[in-house]
């Protein structure tokens, strides 16, 4: 490998964008992989980077290398993967009979079954499993911020090693860890969220100021926690509180949670779910990998899902256009009714 290792982003979204932006802004070749519409606008303007801190960063448009095309792909040392889950195996067929002897993969996707699937479709390669804990919303016009804060985590691997450097450059650096799918489980309980927020139609902090969409978060939670419970899967600490304590807390007067959460509400005020940028887009979404993990897993031990099973209902209305006006206090009421 070159001293100066390439990286492809195969997904130029929101995340992709995000994540190869900062990576280009500060020395890195980076190449992306993206659909025509956002191609086309990263052609205009180029990349703006920022996020809830404050961070600034800007790559011209003449400097981005980016097009629909995979073969940025045959060049890449690494390919960091964010397409939306439900196009991962269009992407590892795409990267078979790309890649390059030795490049390795990364999975930055929502879900938790993501790298397998590539790893079936590149028998001999390295795909390790990451995940992205912050969220980020395109803003236009080539902008996209990052509005919570959070580490990218990735699966601890020896591979990793030429290009860490490069990542905490970037600002983004690298945490590894031995038991990836402790992880995965963790931020999965609070993507279990993003179905709320769509529904809330309301920027994050300002829904997690609210106990009533808070309390519905906590019956979401604490049903996926006891699916967990009877599969034996113990989901990592990612906040000073163990994930069991969290449904209790998100239960606190608002008050009370206002002082103790401090850290769940560093939030810039204007951020949102992805969901709920794929609903207002009219793209599906990814519930399926998030809330209908809870209830598969909670199928093959004999834990029914209720509340999960529910919010899918409810996404799966408004992807097909009945968007109802939700208050807290109503669907609070409707996943109570829905629990039994």
């Amino acid at each position: 490998m070159a001293s100066s290792p390439e990286i492809c982003v195969f997904g130029a979204g929101s995340i992709g964008c995000y994540v190869g932006g900062r990576l280009a802004a500060t020395g890195t070749a980076v190449r992306f992989i993206g659909r025509e519409r956002v191609v086309s606008e990263v052609r205009a303007h180029g990349l703006h980077l920022t996020d809830w801190q404050g961070a600034d960063l800007k790559v011209p448009a003449s400097d981005v290398r980016i097009d629909t095309g995979p073969e940025a792909l045959a060049t890449a040392d690494l390919v960091v993967v964010t397409v939306k889950s439900a196009a991962t195996e269009e992407a590892g067929q795409t990267l078979a009979s790309r890649l390059k002897p030795g490049a390795i993969v990364i999975s930055f996707q929502n879900g938790l079954h993501n790298a397998e699937v590539l790893r079936g479709l590149l028998p001999g390669r390295t795909v390790l499993t990451g995940m992205v804990p912050f969220n980020v919303a395109a803003q236009g016009q080539g902008h996209f911020h990052a509005g919570s804060e959070g580490t990218l985590e990735v699966a601890r691997h020896a591979a990793l090693a030429p290009f860490l450097e490069a990542f905490v450059r970037a600002g983004l650096p690298l945490k590894q860890h031995a038991d990836i799918v402790a992880v995965q489980w963790a931020k999965l309980l609070f993507n279990l969220n993003n179905a709320l927020n769509a529904l809330a139609d309301l920027p994050l902090k300002e829904e997690l100021s609210q106990r009533a969409w808070r309390r519905c978060l906590a019956l979401v939670q604490g049903e996926a926690l006891a699916v967990l419970g009877r599969a034996g899967v113990k989901p990592a600490k990612l906040t000073p509180l163990p994930p069991g304590w969290i449904p209790m807390l998100l239960g606190a007067p608002d008050a009370v949670f206002g002082v103790l959460a401090k850290k769940m509400l560093a939030i810039d005020p204007k951020a949102r779910s992805s969901m709920w940028d794929d609903l207002h887009a009219g793209r599906k979404t990814e519930v399926d990998y998030l809330n209908g993990e809870v209830i598969r897993l909670g199928q093959q031990h004999g834990v029914p899902a209720p509340v999960n099973s529910r919010l899918v209902e409810l996404i799966r209305e408004a992807e097909g256009g009945n968007r109802r006006a939700w208050t807290g206090e109503a669907l609070l009421a409707d996943l109570e009714n829905a629990k039994g």
